[in-house]
């Protein structure tokens, strides 16, 4: 795509990023702690919920252990917090360093930080670039029939993102194990923003996968109605123009349209310093 965007057509994109980082805390929320170690920010009916289990004390909420950390998020979802996705997900610490496993579900009512990738699907042909999109079923708990990724997913306990994109890469949309390794790791977006389901503070593990013309994807799962093969101007006039996409995906196309010069520079910059902050 060779037309660059003028300055005033900068402001959607900055939009979907300002929608994604909308959160202020701690906002109302309380602290979350495991041991010493704050890991998430609870609101109110959290709160109340665990002090009524008797998880705080004179200084703050929380639990001694990571190994509490599962069966309190159980309970919870008994309490009717949150319904359960059955599927644990590793929490950490600041580092990096695995402190233990809650329900997928309880991340957003403990305020935890979750882990997932996003994988852009791409074909070069003579006719210029190509994006797979895929349509989430209505059968979706979120957002449903919204535009996403070719494969997007959480990272469930015990894996890492690579490991997670050759897993979802065949679950979600058919793709053979030594086709989806070839995936290249380009970038890292965070954000944190207030859902229905409570606070989201995710990171985003980015990949970019080369795929050959031939291939199709083939929804595996179930979690996918349909496959698009996009030009990929097309895509930013959706980003620009409409929320078609599910509210993360935005954050990740963005950053592929910076990486493959669809911006001027100058523009790039500001919607690079949007997405990551200006360099330190």
């Amino acid at each position: 795509m060779s037309d660059k965007f003028s300055p005033p057509s900068l402001e959607p994109f900055l939009q979907h990023i300002a929608a994604c980082n909308s959160a202020v805390l701690p906002g109302g929320r309380h602290p979350f702690f495991c041991g010493a170690e704050q890991i998430g920010w609870i609101p109110p009916r959290t709160a109340l919920a665990l002090e009524s289990l008797g998880q705080q004390d004179a200084h703050s909420f929380g639990v001694s252990t990571g190994a509490e950390l599962f069966p309190l998020s159980q309970t919870l979802c008994d309490m009717g917090l949150y319904a359960s996705h059955n599927e644990a997900f590793d929490v950490r610490n600041d580092s990096g360093v695995v402190l233990g496993q809650v329900d997928r579900g309880a991340i957003p009512v403990l305020g935890l930080a979750a882990e997932g990738v996003h994988l852009n699907g791409l074909v070069e042909r003579e006719d210029g670039l190509f994006l797979w999109v895929a349509r989430r079923s209505m059968s979706k708990r979120l957002d449903p029939g919204k535009l996403d990724h070719l494969v997007a997913g959480g990272m469930s306990a015990g894996l890492d993102p690579k490991t997670t994109v050759i897993k979802e890469a065949q679950e979600e949309a058919g793709i053979p194990s030594d086709l989806a390794a070839t995936a290249r790791a380009v970038s890292r977006i965070e954000y944190a923003l207030e859902r229905p389901e409570g606070l989201r503070r995710d990171v985003l593990h980015c990949y970019d996968l080369l795929l050959p013309q031939g291939f199709t994807p083939i929804a595996e799962d179930g979690e996918v109605e349909s496959f698009h093969l996009l030009p990929i101007q097309e895509v930013v006039a959706l980003v620009r123009d409409t929320d078609a996409f599910k509210f993360n995906v935005n954050l990740v196309l963005i950053d592929l349209f910076i990486r493959r010069g669809l911006f001027a520079p100058a523009d790039a910059a500001v919607l690079r310093d949007a997405l990551t902050g200006p360099a330190a």
